[in-house]
Formats: C-alpha cells, structure tokens, sequence
C-alpha cells in the first residue's frame, strides 16, 4: 500500500473519489488502534487516582485524629459506587402498524411543508435511525417536473439534499443537455433515508415509506415524473424486470386522484459504474424531452 503522503495531488484525489463511491464516511489512521484497551486503560487510571485521593483523605481524618494506615485491609474501605448502566437508545423496528401510521401522517399532511415535517416527526422505521438526514422533496413544483431516485447515497446523506456529489455532477450535465436545471423542478428520493451501507431497502422498509413518496408526488402536482434507477422502476412499476427492461417505457403512476405519465431512466451512479449506458440514458432524456414539448 502506497502511504498518502508519497501519492501526488491526482493520485490522492482519484483515491479519495474512490472510496466516497465505495461508500467510506470515516477516515482513520494509518495504525490500528485499540479502542477497548485504550478506554480501559483511561478507567484502570481514573480508578487508581480516586482511591489515591480517598487514602488521602482518611489518613488526615482519623477518629480521635490518630492517622489510618494506608495499607488497611480492602474490605474497611468504602465500597465503590456501581456505575450505572449505559443507557442505549432504542432502535425502531418496523411492524404491522408502521404502515398504518405511515398513511395516517402523510395524509393527515395538507402542504409540502406539513409533509416535511410529518416525515421528520416519523420515528416507525429503522432506516432513520442510522441515517444522517431525511432527504425530501426540493426545488420548484411550478415547473410541472419531478425527478425520483431510488435512495440516498452516501452525498445526499452528508449534503441532506437528492442528486449530490460526483453522481449530482453529472446529473446536473444530463439535465442540461435537455434545457433543464434543478431549480426549476422537483427532486426527491423515494426512500428518505440512506440505507446503512447502501443496501437494499426491505420491502416493509419500502412499504413504510411509500405513502409518503406518493403524497409527495400528489402535493408537488408535477405534469411529468422522471424515475431514475432500477430500485425507482420496479417500485413504481410494480416489476421485476431490471432497468434495461424498464428504460424508455412511459407508464402511469398515481398521483393522487389522477394518473401521472412517468418515464424510467438509467440513475447517475449507474452510468458512473457503466459509462456505456449514457447513450441509453440519452435516447431517453430526449424523448422526455419531447414529452415537455408536446405539452402531453
């Protein structure tokens, strides 16, 4: 293994890359450390000096001021405090009624806004509890344009907003290409937290948060849904096949009280892993394109 500080600036960067899309958070040094031994080395220490301290005291305040052998018997001396268990926070596991009362709060919700923050009140799935943000719905429903992708990666998670980092990059290319920015239309995920090393969500996970992935897209009222990825196409589409079987199809998905007409789509991080699937993804963004245009 090359030591970082022998690597040139691009070389330091590449490496750097590499591990963000690998899914490293943590930097850590380039020794192993001990924690355990370390933590109990800091307790065998702190309990050395408190009974240095109480022999201390005891020899100054003896009964009738006769001073107190230092070396008494251990079981003459005060007995040490137990120290309390640490308190560990409870994990939410999902059950039968988390969907419930997921439905319940995304419907109780009348704007945007009330929905944000019923999802950031929500505490019935366990994906939140291992995750930094809860990413929702940004940008400008005027525009009549909603993009959904699959789950936050690791970027979305830290920046606490859909589409961030190198794959955010490049989305923000392929918007361009077709005359669109992200101000001027809605991004948001269907699952609002990052699974824990970017794993499959379950599908009570999915389950619990699929109402409030549709009140988000009844809210925002967009004219037309772009889903990227194959986690985002088989959740809409209710299929089986991967994204290459679902790309380039246009379906209706449900928006409320009416149909909104959807088009899957090859996601950023998916192209970034198979460059050659930008020219599938081209094929498509053009023809959302002209579904813009035609005004259908």
């Amino acid at each position: 293994m090359i030591p970082a500080r022998d690597m040139t600036p691009a070389e330091l960067a590449a490496l750097l890359h590499f591990y963000a899309d690998a899914g490293v958070e943590w930097l850590v040094e380039e020794e192993p450390v001990d924690q355990v031994a370390a933590f109990l080395a800091e307790r065998e220490a702190k309990t050395v000096l408190v009974d240095a301290a109480r022999g201390g005291v005891a020899d100054a305040t003896g009964a009738a001021g006769a001073p107190i052998a230092r070396d008494r018997p251990a079981r003459e001396r005060p007995a040490a405090k137990p120290a309390e268990p640490q308190r560990i926070q409870a994990m939410a596991i999902p059950d039968e009624h988390a969907v419930t009362d997921a439905r319940f709060a995304a419907e109780s919700a009348r704007s945007l806004s009330e929905l944000k923050t019923a999802l950031e009140g929500f505490a019935g799935c366990n994906l939140k509890t291992s995750a930094r943000s809860t990413i929702f719905a940004n940008g400008d429903p005027a525009g009549g344009i909603m993009v959904i992708g699959g789950m936050p990666s690791a970027d979305d998670d830290r920046e606490g907003e859909a589409f961030s980092g190198r794959a955010g990059q490049l989305f923000d290319r392929m918007l361009a290409s077709i005359g669109l920015a992200r101000s001027g239309i809605v991004l948001t995920t269907v699952i609002p937290w990052r699974p824990p090393g970017d794993r499959a969500p379950t599908k009570l996970e999915a389950d619990i948060c699929r109402p409030f992935i549709d009140r988000q897209i009844e809210l925002a009222e967009p004219r037309l849904v772009l889903l990227m990825g194959n986690f985002t196409a088989r959740f809409f589409f209710n299929a089986q096949e991967t994204i290459h079987g679902l790309r380039g199809q246009w379906r209706d998905i449900a928006g409320g009280s009416h149909a909104v007409p959807a088009l899957a789509c090859l996601h950023p991080l998916e192209l970034l892993a198979a460059p050659a699937g930008k020219a599938l993804a081209w094929r498509d963004l053009l023809d959302f394109r002209r579904r813009i245009d035609s005004g259908n």
